[in-house]
């Protein structure tokens, strides 16, 4: 009898574990976790994510889970200088990016329930001990706190009904902020017996230009601090710049007494939908799946359909027909990571045209200064996209951009805070309301053409300041919206911001032109916007970035980039 069943059959009060959840199976499961040594930034995420989907290729389940150290509750307070984009779930969770990257690898929407923080985790400890579950007891790091990371993590098994759980440790081995989830990682090992875990490090090989070599001891020392912790790897994956050598290979298995043959290199590559092919030629998830005994399991004839669409998206990646220049105006265009949703949209979108898109970042802060400088920033692209953002920053030069786009006749598409930017440059401009302002941009102003309605304003004074997550969208019929959504007149997209287009204003937008393809159903809340006179001039109070995938790029980006191919 392994550990866990042996808990599992008594009555939960062992001081050094959680209960067991009653619907629990031991040994159902399986169970991969992947920790980041060296240094931050190595695509943790990524790699996980691509794994995964090469196991849920051969048909068997899988479902991810991120976990941070932070103590925030979520990540929508998150500084996207700091951390990227803040991802939203369909069910309003704000997490970290790479939940959309588990999302689009794997083509599944996600819950609440992918994402942990030490927040959480800490949060949900602090209750049960104010309810008196811990009565008699100190609350501590161990075993309730670790016991709490455990028990989350079966529930999600359990909710899941997954084959395996894929495991994401946030942060690197040997910051305080992750060590408890560390230590949960070990326990669970133990409880659930090794055959059901696997622990996967993913290193750095440097490779130096002074010295023109690969380096290995940094990741030896990194692997060495992972082991501290009681967490013998199974497998290490070495990110480099260049393909990984076998000399390379052969002092991290040495070192770290894994097998030469799960010692594998992850090298920079054109494009993150390369790696699972990647992976399938390094045969890791053969190997992962022979240590998990559930190679009985695979499914082939799956597995060669999978493959084969996923050949087809590499191919239109590798061997564009056509090159487009699209502008993307914002204020934090030093930081790639602030859009990674919106980059990895047209991406998906590109491959359907079978086209590459360059990417020319325009910082809007320099055009407040320099308004003159528009039609110079602008002559080279065939696009612009004005993406979500908030503040007032940069809010006039993305206004300009709008107005150039609108009166030249060239395609644009607003996201979320551009859908708002395009109704301002609307109504100054061509309703000549001169004072056009947002509540955002100017909580005095007189003419509140974009303001936060009643509505929210009660949700705000409740705490809940923010639309967050999948809502429906009714499409008005015989509208650019409603074909490029395959003439459906109800569609489902994932919101995140806060003001709306004053209802007091929207007749006089709609004589003069502007049209609203799309609202809230209803309630008389805007959410698509068009400009029927111009080729595509589209506008969308809600976020099409984080639905897009792959193999389905959302419409609104296929639209989009097809008129600017025109």
């Amino acid at each position: 009898m392994s550990i866990l069943a042996s808990l599992a059959s008594k009555s939960g009060d062992n001081e050094f574990h959680t209960p067991i959840p009653k619907s629990y199976i031991v040994g159902k499961t399986k169970y991969v976790f992947t920790f980041g040594t060296v240094m931050s930034g190595l695509g943790k995420g990524i790699f996980s994510s691509a794994l995964a989907k090469t196991i849920q290729d051969k048909g068997i389940k899988v479902t991810p889970i991120k976990c941070e150290g932070y103590l925030n509750m979520d990540s929508g307070t998150l500084n996207p200088f700091r951390h990227g984009e803040v991802f939203v779930l369909d069910d309003g969770m704000e997490c970290d990016m790479d939940l959309g990257t588990y999302e689009r690898f794997l083509d599944n929407n996600l819950t609440k329930d992918n994402y942990s923080t030490s927040g959480q985790i800490f949060q949900q400890v602090l209750d049960k001990e104010r309810n008196g579950e811990y009565l008699g007891r100190d609350a501590q790091i161990i075993p309730h706190v670790t016991g709490e990371i455990k028990l989350k993590l079966r529930e999600l098994a359990i909710k899941s009904k997954a084959d395996i759980v894929f495991i994401e440790i946030g942060g690197t081995v040997g910051d305080f902020e992750s060590l408890h989830f560390i230590e949960a990682s070990r326990e669970l090992a133990y409880e659930e017996g090794k055959e059901n875990v696997v622990f996967i490090a993913l290193t750095y090989i440097i490779e130096p230009k002074t010295l023109g070599e690969q380096k290995s001891k940094a990741a030896q020392l990194g692997i060495h601090k992972i082991i501290e912790h009681g967490i013998q790897p199974d497998i290490i994956a070495c990110r480099a710049s260049s393909p990984v050598t076998d000399k390379i290979r052969e002092k991290i298995s040495v070192y770290s007494n894994v097998p030469f043959e799960r010692i594998i290199g992850l090298h920079d590559l054109p494009s993150i939908y390369l790696i699972p092919d990647l992976i399938k030629k390094s045969k890791l998830d053969t190997h992962l799946l022979e240590m998990l005994n559930f190679t009985n399991k695979i499914d082939s004839t799956l597995e060669k359909k999978e493959i084969k669409k996923w050949n087809a998206l590499i191919n239109a990646i590798q061997n564009p027909k056509k090159e487009l220049t699209i502008g993307i105006t914002g204020k934090y265009t030093q930081i790639r990571d602030s859009y990674a949703s919106l980059i990895k949209a047209l991406e998906h979108a590109s491959a359907f045209h079978e086209i590459k898109i360059n990417i020319k970042w325009i910082d809007t802060s320099d055009l407040e200064k320099n308004p003159d400088k528009t039609k110079e920033e602008l002559s080279d692209v065939s696009g612009i996209i004005v993406p979500g953002g908030f503040g007032t920053r940069g809010a006039e030069g993305k206004i300009e951009c709008i107005k150039y786009v609108r009166e030249q006749n060239i395609p644009y598409l607003g996201l979320c805070y551009g859908f708002q930017m395009a109704v301002l440059e609307f109504a100054r401009n061509v309703c000549k309301i001169p004072n056009a302002q947002s509540t955002e941009l100017e909580e005095s102003a007189k003419q509140k053409v974009i303001d936060i309605l009643p509505e929210q304003k009660k949700i705000e004074g409740l705490g809940g300041n923010m639309r967050l997550g999948g809502k429906d969208v009714e499409v008005k019929k015989d509208t650019a919206a409603y074909k490029l959504y395959d003439n459906k007149t109800s569609i489902r997209e994932r919101f995140r911001h806060r003001y709306e287009v004053n209802p007091e204003f929207i007749p006089k937008l709609e004589e003069k032109g502007l049209v609203f393809s799309g609202k809230a159903p209803k309630h008389p809340i805007m959410q698509i916007l068009e400009l029927p006179t111009n080729k595509f001039h589209v506008g969308s109070q809600f976020h099409p970035e984080f639905t897009s995938r792959p193999l389905k790029p959302n419409p609104l980006f296929k639209g989009f980039i097809e008129a600017c191919l025109k």
